[in-house]
């Protein structure tokens, strides 16, 4: 039996199964303070049987060097209290499993490239939209590490013409890609979110703008063959499809490949991440 936690900024996602494939049972927690929320969440992974190994996808920043004594924590996030929570290794002692950890956009990342590999697809980068921004990238089957991991959400679009006076929300680097087009970032510009704004309403240009900005640019940069796009913002009606039109005309049919780089939404919807989580799981337990 695997265990699996998709650990989130606002809750923590915890499921069991028997392969990525069969989610047994499933259960979440709000996010509180690191003792009660890690408590919980191994109480009830306790609670479902003998575990053979666990798989964890966090929110981060997140240390993912091996060779790192810190690896396995949760580093320098802004969340209150959460900074370096050694939130892998708590399991691993707490559980006596082996812990497969990376981000919870890897892992999503991975299991949507799981699905896209029966069309052949071998690099595919996951955004998610939503409280943050976040992204993660999988090239032949692995996730894409440098010194840490990627941050996309902290790249830096150009200004929309028509967005050219709101600062930006993140407490970091202000107009970044989440300060700009991030849930909050898009309510305190206007007041809703995106869904909740008229069709006809100008942000859904200008958010789609950013968003494709993000996208042509791991097009640019990583030549990735599908971006799949997650989170709540991007339920908007119709978002995806804007992006897409937009990224094709930043493209403006140069790249290399460009006929085979598609955006979409995730094969494994909401369950992108916590199915990423259970096949962290399966490969800590064949080390």
């Amino acid at each position: 039996m695997l265990g699996a936690i998709e650990a989130g900024g606002t809750k923590f996602v915890l499921a069991v199964g028997s392969s990525p494939k069969e989610i047994r049972a499933r259960h979440s927690i709000p996010t509180a303070d690191p003792a009660t929320t890690l408590a919980q969440a191994a109480a009830w992974l306790a609670s479902q049987g003998t575990l053979t190994a666990l798989g964890i996808g966090s929110f981060g920043p997140v240390e993912l060097d091996p060779t790192s004594p810190r690896w396995g924590h949760i580093t320098n996030t802004p969340k209150p209290g959460w900074r370096d929570c050694d939130i892998a290794g708590f399991f691993r002692e707490r559980l006596g499993v082996p812990v497969g950890f990376d981000t919870d956009v890897n892992a999503a990342a991975l299991a949507e490239y799981a699905a896209a590999q029966a069309n052949g697809c071998r690099s595919l980068a996951y955004l998610t939209i939503g409280t943050g921004i976040g992204g993660g990238m999988v090239q032949d089957g692995k996730p894409v590490h440098g010194v840490g991991h990627p941050e996309l959400g902290h790249i830096f679009p150009r200004r929309h013409p028509l967005d050219r006076e709101f600062a930006g929300i993140c407490p970091h680097h202000g107009d970044c890609l989440e300060g700009l087009a991030s849930g909050p970032a898009i309510k305190a510009r206007w007041g809703a979110s995106l869904s909740e704004l008229p069709d006809d309403h100008p942000a859904h240009a200008i958010i789609a703008d950013y968003i494709a900005q993000a996208c042509h640019t791991l097009f640019a940069t990583n030549a990735v063959e599908r971006v799949v796009i997650g989170g709540g913002v991007a339920k908007t009606p119709g978002l995806t499809e804007r992006i897409a039109e937009r990224a094709r005309e930043l493209g403006a049919g140069y790249l290399p490949g460009s006929a085979r780089q598609t955006i979409q939404r995730p094969h494994h919807g909401d369950d992108a991440g916590i199915t990423g989580a259970l096949m962290l799981a399966m490969q800590a337990q064949a080390n």
